[in-house]
Order: structure tokens, then C-alpha cells, then sequence
């Protein structure tokens, strides 16, 4: 293998682990991370490092997380949670998995296009709007499907069956709908030859969705069930199966908000990934998506895209020997043209994009109301119970017992409360509703113990 063949895929990695890491850091030091989710992901984790199972009292008092996502992965982080106990921990691996991801993938393009081709495609993932803004919200267990994804679509543009359901498998523990992706990937396997094998997989990709939704989840979440139903089947526009059914197609494509996210989706590739069958493994989570009712789910924000970006940049690595696959220069003119306007559309769409944010003067610095936080939370003794604001909790997590201040069908059992009146995040009360709700507080026992450019911090008085 030359030695820039070898060495490329990994810098590129690097370059990527290091912008992902400092964005996620600045955010969180600038208090703009948030417990939901990165303040529910810490306390599971910090579960995990001390041999429970993954309890987040953010969700309510006991709760265990497999209850709510199927994600027992988190595991693999408490080894290093345990060395390491703090949001950083889980913000630089995810830094790491989806840094990863380019080098199979940039490898890939390599050897079958060239250096520049592995240049597009490791700095058109590494650059995508689906990596940055998981980058740009917290941390979530998806992390990890992004590194599985690409490892297995390379492996199955490169006709390896085997090392495909390998790495696909894994995904069965990252989150439950990601079984149907799996069984696409074994429906693949299949259509190319490895018939038994690809049977196989599709079958456990189908079984172990269909596991955790209804059987494992619930087990966690006695009365329950399975809270994200809705996410998978949508929530019905009327009383009538059939109606629902014959609506879909509408629904797939209405409103624009779902069409913005497939033209982006698929522009960083000039839609050339569109001639790769690898693209159909996209239908699961964009049909999962797009039928539900959450609009969160249609747009770009947020981590839901994800798992898409891996998809999509091996569609277009395999598209390429499709479009272009011989030296001829027609064909190397085709190559070109086609990486030119894949590199050009990931540049355009990075200003739109939390990476963007690296170049602003407002990332680097530190507004003198974080310290003011910190003087305040350091009142709070180690191992204490809290509510606090949204973008508070995660500061605390590592240190106290914390839950979101105000949130519905939490009781308020802590015996700390610290807030930012000056600048409230609106979720989950309304500054008007939050205002209520410490006057309540200080109607059942709570006092100022100190306040400071807005933060407010009370402790319950004994009875």
C-alpha cells in the first residue's frame, strides 16, 4: 500500500477528531450543552462506570434508559468514564467514532479513484452537515453507528459479504430501529450472491428491531412500552388503514422541510450516489422520519442524519467506478466533474452548519457569566440533589444527582435548585412559568443561599 494511500485516510481523521473535539469542548465550557441529552447520556454512562444499570433520573426517578432507547453500547465508554468522570469524556469519544469514519470510506475512494478522490470524499464527510450538527448538539449513542456504517458499506462495495454483516451487526446495540438498516444490508448481501449469509443477517436485523421494540424496551419500562412507536409506524392522519396508506406517498415528500433534507442529503455527492444501489440503505431511518409527526424528525438539525452521511459518501465512492469506470480520458473527465461538484456543494452547505462555528470570534471566547455559573455551583456539595436548567445540568452530572427544574411529572425531590433567570432557555417552562415555579419552591421550604449575574441558587431549609 504507498505510503500516502496509508497515511491520507488517518490524517484526515485526525484533522476531524480535532475540529469535532475543540467545537464540542467550547460549546460545553460556554455552557451550551444541555441534560436533555447530553446530561441523560452522562448519568447512564456514569451508571455503567459503577457496575448499575443506565439510570437517568433526568427521565424520572429510577429511570432505566434501556427503557427509552435500546443503546446498551454506552457501555464500552465506562472504562474511560471511570478514569476520566466528566461530559468531556463523552464528548470527545464521540469526536473520536465519527472522526473515524472518513478513513474506510477515504480508503476506499483511494484505491479505486485516487488521491483527489479520496480528498473529496474524506473532507465531504468529515465537512457534512449531518456530522456537524450531531457535533453541534450534545452527544448521543448514534456516534457509534457512524464508524459500523461506514466500515460495512465499504466492505460491501468491495464485494467482502462476510466483514459487511460483521460490522453491521454491532448496530443492534447502538438503537432499535437501526435492525431495519441491518436488514437492508442483508438484503444486499444477498442480492449479490451470499445468499445464505444475507438471509441471515436481514433476519436478525428484523428480529432484533422488532426485539427491542416490543419485548426488551418494555421489560425496562414496565407500563409503558414502547415510547417511540409513533416514530416508526407514524401517528395516523385518520381513522382509516387504508387512507394512512394510500396518504403516504404525500406524506414522504410534504411538507418542503423533507425535501430540503433529501436535496441536501444528497447534493454533496451531485447526486451521483442516486446510481449506487448501497443509497437504498437510507430507506429506514428517512422512512421512519418522514412518517412520523415530529417535525424535529424532518429537518437537518440535531443528530437524526447521522447514520445517513456514511450511506450516501459510499453510494458516491461506488457510484464513481459506475459513472466513470475506465482511464479513459472521457472518463477521467467525468471523474473530475463529478468530485469538483461534490467538493464544491460540501463547501457551500459548511456556513449553514455548527463547524462554521470554529470560525467565529464568539466560540474562543468565555462570557464572563460562565464564571458567575461556576461560582454558583461551586456551593453545591459533591453527591448533592439538584434541579437545574437545562443548560446547567450538564455541569453538574458528573458530580451530583441532578434533575431538569420544572419538568413535567418530575416531582421536585432535590434538595438544591440553581437557575438562570437572566437568560432561561424557555425549555422545559417558559421564563413566566419558571418565575411560578420558584415561588412555589420557596413556598414549600426554599431559600437564596447566593445570587450572581442571574444565577440563582436555593437549598431546601430543614423542617
Amino acid at each position: 500500500m504507498p505510503s500516502s494511500e496509508a497515511t491520507l485516510p488517518w490524517t484526515l481523521a485526525a484533522v476531524f477528531f480535532a475540529l469535532y473535539a475543540a467545537l464540542s469542548i467550547r460549546l460545553h465550557q460556554r455552557l451550551l450543552t444541555t441534560g436533555y441529552d447530553l446530561g441523560i447520556f452522562e448519568q447512564a454512562v456514569r451508571s455503567y462506570a459503577h457496575g448499575h444499570l443506565p439510570v437517568s433520573a433526568l427521565k424520572g426517578p429510577g429511570f432505566n434508559l434501556l427503557g427509552d432507547h435500546f443503546s446498551p453500547v454506552l457501555a464500552t465508554l465506562a472504562p474511560f468514564y471511570r478514569l476520566f468522570p466528566s461530559p468531556l469524556t463523552l464528548l470527545v469519544a464521540q469526536a473520536a467514532l465519527l472522526a473515524v469514519a472518513v478513513v474506510p470510506l477515504s480508503r476506499w475512494a483511494y484505491r479505486s479513484h485516487g488521491r483527489a478522490a479520496a480528498l473529496v470524499v474524506g473532507i465531504g464527510h468529515g465537512l457534512s452537515w449531518g456530522i456537524a450538527s450531531t457535533v453541534g448538539f450534545d452527544f448521543h449513542a448514534v456516534c457509534f453507528a457512524v464508524p459500523l456504517l461506514a466500515l460495512s458499506v465499504t466492505a460491501l462495495g468491495n464485494g467482502r459479504p462476510r466483514a459487511a454483516a460483521a460490522w453491521a451487526l454491532p448496530l443492534l446495540l447502538v438503537k432499535e430501529d437501526l435492525g431495519l438498516t441491518v436488514m437492508l444490508i442483508g438484503g444486499y448481501i444477498a442480492w449479490r450472491g451470499s445468499r445464505r449469509l444475507g438471509l441471515a443477517t436481514a433476519a436478525a436485523g428484523l428480529a432484533g428491531t422488532l426485539l427491542e421494540m416490543f419485548v426488551l424496551i418494555p421489560a425496562f419500562n414496565p407500563g409503558n412500552g414502547y415510547a417511540y412507536s409513533g416514530s416508526i409506524t407514524g401517528g395516523g392522519r385518520s381513522d382509516s388503514a387504508l387512507l394512512d396508506l394510500l396518504h403516504l406517498p404525500v406524506d414522504l415528500i410534504t411538507p418542503q422541510t423533507k425535501v430540503i433534507t433529501l436535496l441536501v442529503l444528497l447534493a454533496p455527492t451531485a447526486f451521483m450516489a442516486l446510481r449506487s444501489p448501497l443509497v437504498l440503505l437510507v430507506l429506514p431511518t428517512i422512512g421512519w422520519r418522514f412518517v412520523s409527526e415530529n417535525q424535529a424528525y424532518w429537518g437537518t438539525d440535531h443528530h437524526y442524519s447521522a447514520v445517513l452521511i456514511p450511506i450516501v459518501f459510499g453510494a458516491f465512492v461506488h457510484s464513481l467506478g459506475r459513472w466513470a469506470p475506465g482511464t479513459s480520458p472521457q472518463d477521467r473527465r467525468t471523474l473530475r466533474s463529478g468530485l469538483a461538484v461534490s467538493g464544491a456543494v460540501t463547501l457551500l452547505l459548511v456556513p449553514g452548519f455548527p463547524l462554521s462555528r470554529l470560525a467565529e470570534p464568539a466560540t474562543w471566547q468565555t462570557a464572563p457569566r460562565a464564571a458567575a455559573a461556576h461560582r454558583v455551583m461551586d456551593r453545591i456539595p459533591d453527591g448533592a440533589t439538584v434541579a437545574a436548567s437545562n443548560r446547567l445540568v450538564p455541569q453538574l452530572t458528573d458530580r451530583c444527582t441532578v434533575t431538569l427544574f420544572g419538568f413535567h411529572g418530575v416531582p421536585l425531590t432535590a434538595d438544591w435548585i440553581v437557575v438562570d433567570t437572566e437568560a432561561p432557555m424557555g425549555f422545559p417552562l417558559s421564563a413566566r412559568d419558571e418565575a411560578h415555579a420558584l415561588d412555589r419552591a420557596r413556598d414549600d421550604g426554599f431559600r437564596t443561599v447566593t445570587q450572581d449575574d442571574g444565577f440563582l441558587l436555593l437549598h431546601r431549609s430543614a423542617p
